[in-house]
């Protein structure tokens, strides 16, 4: 087998889409900790448009972007399929994870927001997303896939863990089990599988990332 290599940083949702599905996958591979601030040659040399992480090296090859490198491993090992078979649940599968990119991870939640009228807009986006993927995407399964977790479970990943730290540094609530029993129960499921439990970030030390992100976002947006 060619050798595979993760480059990636510790705090990084797209990077745990990877690293989980290359676990569910049982491939072989050597993590590659980048310094995001400052940048590796290496790094740079793999993926010179975009210079970010992920960055997946097989057999000397990279691919780059986190959904596109889910796709490539699905198509190089078969085992534990993350994608549907059928062309259009693939199309379903892609429209939904393109929505959790727009609109989870290009929040407002996550850098906040200069007056408490942009924090309430950001406030009902977030709520008018999690409505959306309950009552339109998740529905009554287990996982967005069914009984096993795939890509849209991984895609869907920062709702689980990343959330509940945004949560926690904004003192926002938006993933209530009462309004959203569904979507709870999911992140249950999915946080209680040992490759996703065994592969996370720590809490804290996420939120004291994030919480320093946003300090500084802010002290830009004042100035």
């Amino acid at each position: 087998m060619e050798e595979v290599k993760l480059h990636g940083m510790w705090a990084s949702p797209f990077v745990y889409r990877v690293k989980w599905g290359l676990e569910l996958k049982g491939i072989p591979y050597e993590y590659v900790e980048e310094d995001i601030a400052n940048k590796t040659s290496l790094l740079l040399h793999y993926n010179p448009i975009h210079k970010k992480v992920p960055v997946l090296v097989h057999g000397g090859k990279p691919v780059c972007e986190s959904i596109i490198i889910l796709e490539y491993i699905d198509e190089i090992w078969p085992q534990y399929p993350l994608f549907p078979v059928h062309p259009f649940d693939r199309a379903a599968t892609r429209f939904w994870i393109k929505y959790a990119d727009n609109k989870l991870f290009g929040s407002r939640l996550l850098f906040g927001s200069s007056s408490s009228e942009e924090e309430e807009k950001a406030k009902a986006e977030g709520l008018e997303f999690l409505r959306t993927i309950e009552e339109q995407c998740l529905g009554d399964k287990k996982f967005f896939a069914g009984e096993e977790i795939g890509a849209l479970d991984l895609a869907f990943g920062g709702i689980a863990h990343w959330l509940p730290v945004l949560e926690q540094i904004t003192g926002t609530k938006l993933l209530n089990a009462d309004q959203f029993p569904r979507l709870y129960a999911w992140t249950q499921n999915f946080k209680e599988s040992a490759v996703i439990r065994d592969n996370l970030p720590d809490a804290q030390k996420l939120a004291a990332l994030y919480n320093a992100l946003r300090h500084k976002q802010l002290r830009s947006a004042a100035e």
